[in-house]
């Protein structure tokens, strides 16, 4: 057996597959004089670094549960020039989580704020944060069954556990007594943890939606007063997306 095959037999026990698929081609970079000892252990280095990254990226990004993959580099934002460019490139930078600051996206039906929401949620990925999306339906579902199986500490604190949670389509309806007092242990549980919402309503319309005055102003005192709130306005792209129509902005 070569050193090279003993070398790659090595580094598969090790489960350092970076430097395994890049070993031929640095090994023969370095016979070649372009690598010295110092660069070849540095570029392999490198090698496994970039492969660990693209595996941890690809995990968070499948545990997220995006309905889209949606950065903020390929939203359209020529279509609707309402919408706050300039906040939503600051949130971008993902300085809220460290603040931990929540964000509402709130305005009319189809003018993307689903999508700012993913993207958002798909950078923190990028920058290597855990996120969750969900409807807010399907959480409070999901949360009742624990109350019928007895697993509702175990969903809650599934729940709480992303250092991102989207929330989307919040506040479309009324909430029963059961579904506000799991989103009040659901938002204490996550404590400081920014949480972002999508919603058609302004969060100034929220509280009538909760059945509990007291539970509704404990909710969302913990949610209101440390969030930014955008207003998204303008027009729906929906309608461009219907079979037969061709537009020159492609939908994003």
């Amino acid at each position: 057996m070569t050193g090279a095959h003993q070398l790659e037999e090595a580094l598969s026990q090790l489960k350092l597959f970076g430097m395994l698929d890049t070993l031929a081609v640095r090994l023969a970079q370095a016979t070649a004089g372009e690598l010295g000892h110092v660069e070849l252990l540095e570029v392999l280095c490198q090698d496994e670094t970039t492969r660990r990254d693209d595996v941890g990226l690809t995990r968070r990004i499948k545990a997220a549960h995006f309905e889209q993959l949606a950065t903020i580099e390929d939203y359209d934002f020529s279509f609707n020039p309402k919408i706050p460019v300039a906040l939503i490139r600051d949130l971008a930078t993902l300085r809220f989580i460290d603040a931990g600051e929540s964000i509402i996206l709130h305005g009319p039906v189809g003018v993307g704020k689903s999508m700012i929401a993913q993207a958002l949620g798909h950078q923190a990925c990028r920058r290597g944060h855990s996120v969750a999306f969900t409807k807010t339906s399907r959480l409070l579902a999901d949360l009742a069954g624990g109350h019928a199986d007895r697993s509702w500490e175990k969903r809650l604190r599934r729940w709480a556990r992303p250092a991102v949670l989207i929330l989307d389509d919040f506040a479309i309806r009324d909430f029963t007594l059961t579904q506000a007092d799991d989103l009040y242990e659901l938002i204490t549980e996550r404590g400081a943890k920014p949480t972002i919402f999508t919603a058609n309503r302004q969060a100034s319309d929220w509280y009538t939606l909760f059945p509990n005055p007291v539970v509704a102003e404990s909710i969302l005192d913990r949610i209101v007063n440390v969030a930014h709130h955008l207003h998204m306005d303008g027009k729906s792209y929906r309608p461009n997306k219907r079979p037969g129509i061709t537009t020159k902005t492609p939908p994003r």
